[in-house]
């Protein structure tokens, strides 16, 4: 009589198989576009990311949970070591949620500054994911012959959920949203 092997096993490779698969089905973001131009001697950035939300993501946005996002911009040597120190490392944080009393969707960047409303959640994730006019360095700070590039990363903050969210968002692919880091050479 032969053995057959213990179901649990199976039905939990077979749940994980499912998981890796809805996580590669699992919006993300991405960086679409970096830019750079001079302008009055400083180095600025332009940049839009396209912010694809999960589902579990924008319900949660939909029931009133503000998402917090932050966008790491570094400017670094080309040929830079790891451990190099950048010329810029600077951190811009958003948060973008639903008032329903209103019904409208708003962007603030934070620290504490004035955001804008969105009649519609595209339209509020579309704003958010621009960035214009980024004053980087004075173009004095780089070499002339020197390579350049930008390094950008926006990912979701998920230690910004509320506490009861924050277990879930831990361990579902669904929250683990992230561009990953995008290298782009800069252009003067």
């Amino acid at each position: 009589m032969s053995q057959r092997p213990p179901i649990a096993p199976i039905v939990a490779m077979i749940l994980a198989l499912v998981l890796l698969k809805t996580a590669a089905a699992v919006a993300d973001f991405a960086v679409d576009k970096v830019e750079t131009r001079l302008q009055n001697d400083m180095l600025v950035m332009d940049a839009h990311i396209d912010y694809a939300y999960s589902r579990a993501a924008l319900k949660a946005l939909d029931n009133g949970v503000p998402l917090t996002l932050d966008v790491q911009v570094q400017l670094r040597r080309s040929d830079a070591w790891m451990w190099e120190e950048s010329l810029l490392d600077e951190h811009l944080r958003y948060v973008i949620r639903y008032k329903p009393l209103s019904e409208r969707y708003r962007v603030t960047r934070l620290p504490g500054a004035e955001g804008r409303s969105y009649v519609t959640r595209d339209a509020a994730i579309a704003a958010l994911g621009t960035i214009e006019g980024l004053q980087l360095v004075p173009k004095a700070r780089l070499d002339a012959g020197q390579k350049y590039l930008i390094v950008l990363r926006a990912a979701l903050d998920v230690e910004e959920l509320p506490l009861p969210l924050r277990p879930m968002a831990y361990l579902l692919p669904s929250w683990k949203l992230s561009t990953g880091w995008t290298k782009w050479p800069l252009k003067r």
